[in-house]
């Protein structure tokens, strides 16, 4: 029994997806899918660099076009959308705020660790002085339950969240653990609650469903599930599926199907899939992401992906976290644990 017979499907095809291409999307790709999906009636999309406003540096990758340059493509592109765009505490400054909601961002993410709310309460207050919507994020949601989420989202709209978003950053949860927390979450707030979903296990769809049945009120997706590791939910799949479902989302989805081909065509060298490195990373709950840094780090030292993985998960490692991985592999090669 579905408990609403409305989903907002929010894209952040041009956010996250910059995860996968190393945050060099250029603007004649941004500003083609963009305006793509506005024709399809995609009622939001995000863009940015893959971590959010003020991220492009040395230590998680430059992006290939400034902030500015990004946010005024797209904004031209959307004539139908709103434009959102994610910040990340100690990556984002106020002054980076204001300049996006120059640029005619309506809706700005404001993303934190799953228990750590509290450092949203400035940034979220800014943002509604700005006439933005702001909206709290709780990152790696597997890592907390349901209780202690309820908590941190009920934070976060005290601060000013108009929606909580939880992630599924490792892609671990399966749909029973997403009808326990969003079932939690609705019921102790009074704001829409959004899922972002990861596909490591091959269940973000059937997570979203879940998280919808349970009563959230928007889900993020990616064309072709453009995204770090094995990727996110999927667009085009979630929006057929959704109707399937008989929920309604107001999109076309043909035009939607032939943007996630154009997206597939001109976005990504090749979609998502799920290989053994990004199921490894879901069953032991490790952020996504780091695929690329826990490869080298097991071939540098000799020791098991899987390996590492598993110890990184041990330890609770989150995103932002990624010197860590180095340290871990020279670990488990000290104790043996080569190939």
């Amino acid at each position: 029994m579905i408990a609403q017979t409305t989903v907002t499907v929010h894209d952040p095809t041009l956010r996250d997806g910059q995860h996968a291409v190393r945050h060099q999307l250029d603007a004649g790709q941004i500003h083609t899918s963009a305006a793509a999906v506005d024709a399809a009636g995609v009622p939001v999309v995000e863009v940015g660099h893959g971590n959010g406003l003020g991220a492009s540096s040395l230590q998680v990758g430059r992006s290939r076009l400034s902030d500015d340059e990004m946010l005024a493509t797209a904004r031209e592109a959307l004539t139908h959308s709103r434009l959102a765009t994610l910040m990340l505490p100690g990556w984002a400054t106020t002054a980076d705020l204001r300049n996006a909601v120059r640029h005619g961002v309506d809706v700005v993410r404001v993303a934190a660790h799953c228990t750590e709310a509290s450092v949203t309460e400035r940034h979220l207050g800014v943002i509604r002085e700005l006439g933005a919507e702001a909206q709290g994020v709780l990152l790696m949601s597997h890592m907390a339950n349901p209780g202690e989420l309820t908590e941190q989202c009920a934070l976060m709209v005290g601060y000013g969240a108009q929606a909580a978003c939880i992630f599924d950053s490792a892609g671990h949860h399966l749909p029973g653990d997403l009808t326990a927390r969003i079932t939690a979450i609705t019921a102790a707030v009074d704001v829409p609650v959004a899922l972002h979903g990861h596909n490591n296990l091959g269940m973000a769809v059937a997570n979203s469903v879940a998280a919808g049945e349970a009563g959230a009120h928007t889900i993020d997706a990616c064309a072709r599930g453009f995204g770090a590791g094995a990727g996110n939910t999927q667009l085009e799949v979630l929006v057929a599926v959704l109707e399937r479902y008989g929920y309604r989302t107001g999109i076309d989805l043909r035009r939607l199907a032939d943007a996630a081909d154009l997206a597939e065509r001109t976005l990504m060298p090749s979609p998502p899939t799920i290989d053994s490195t990004s199921l490894v990373s879901g069953l032991t709950g490790v952020f996504s992401g780091f695929k690329r840094p826990v490869l080298a780090a097991a071939e540098s030292q000799g020791v098991h992906p899987w390996d590492l993985f598993a110890e990184l998960g041990q330890r609770r490692v989150i995103a932002g976290q990624e010197d860590l991985i180095p340290d871990a592999a020279r670990n488990l090669a000290a104790q043996g644990g080569g190939r």
